[in-house]
């Protein structure tokens, strides 16, 4: 098992920089962010412009990689393949092939996105919409060498009421998309606050985890008692501010890290764990990021087998 992160937590920094620094750190491996660059939208960076690579600019990136003895996870491109607007779900479907292409070229195992949602539906009419446009999706992988993987973050602050906007929350839905052919990106964050033990989650399905990520959670139950489950209601500007839980670098939260690194390496993933930095006390600044990731390194690395 190797430790690596997540590029987009360094939005402002180029990927040689982001490379060099991780190495020095003693990192192991980056899943690169490739979004498109729309504009200054949270948690998401364009450090591989995946829709302009060429062969010459692949063979450029794993020089750097190489140079720093990393490796490239997978290339991070999370966002929404039921978008209810047409144009838009088009686009996102364009950049994941174009993601597919990259990851062939770049030698990255994996592609990393979501289920998403169309929050006009029901969960049951999205299941269906996803049964009918994600086998494209995961032939063209196919076709490539590449596994599409799906983070099971609950994307809260894409419905209008904070319901689950994306449907792969839970082990339910992790077995309706194995059907698909599709494969976990496994983040137990996100199973924290929902009420389910991600240690007894996870055993059952490392088999369909190739990569998984590493993010923790910090809970408030007294502002749970006020707000409920799905967070406030009556005055939330912000979509993603539930009011009773926040992300943390590991080991500032709540996951029990030991028992969940022990049941990855039990079922036998080989694989890289990513932190994914969104911790808010630990980020608005690239210093205070990379304090974070810093935590986070000396959380996991004792736990990971050299």
């Amino acid at each position: 098992m190797k430790l690596g992160f997540l590029t987009a937590c360094l939005p402002g920094m180029e990927l040689a920089e982001i490379a060099a620094w991780a190495g020095d750190q003693g990192y192991e491996a980056l899943e690169v962010a490739a979004w498109p660059a729309l504009g200054d939208r949270p948690f998401t960076a364009t450090h591989v412009d995946v829709d302009q690579l060429s062969a010459a600019a692949a063979d450029d990136v794993r020089a750097l990689f190489e140079k720093h003895a990393l490796t490239l996870s997978s290339i991070a491109y999370y966002d929404n393949p039921l978008h209810p607007d047409a144009g838009e779900r088009r686009a996102v479907h364009d950049h994941l092939h174009s993601c597919i292409d990259a990851a062939a070229l770049l030698g990255a195992p994996t592609v990393g996105t979501f289920v998403g949602r169309d929050p006009g539906k029901s969960v049951a009419e999205n299941l269906r919409e996803a049964e009918r446009v994600f086998p494209a999706l995961v032939d063209h992988a196919g076709e490539k060498g590449v596994k599409l993987i799906i983070e099971n973050c609950v994307m809260e602050g894409w419905h209008p009421d904070g319901y689950p906007g994306n449907l792969a929350y839970s082990p339910e839905l992790w077995e309706w998309m194995f059907g698909l052919g599709l494969y976990l990106n496994f983040d137990p964050s996100h199973l924290v606050w929902m009420g389910i033990d991600p240690v007894e989650a996870v055993k059952p399905y490392v088999d369909k985890i190739p990569h998984a990520q590493a993010k923790d959670v910090q809970l408030f139950p007294e502002l749970r008692n006020r707000y409920g489950w799905p967070g406030k209601a009556v005055d939330r500007p912000d979509p993603w501010d539930v009011g009773w839980w926040r992300y943390r670098v590991p080991g500032l939260g709540q996951v029990d890290w030991n028992r969940l690194v022990d049941a990855l390496y039990e079922g036998g993933f080989d694989g890289v764990l990513s932190v994914e930095h969104e911790d808010p006390v630990w980020g608005g600044t690239e210093d205070k990021v990379k304090t974070g990731l810093e935590v986070a390194y000396r959380t996991l690395r004792p736990l990971l087998i050299a």
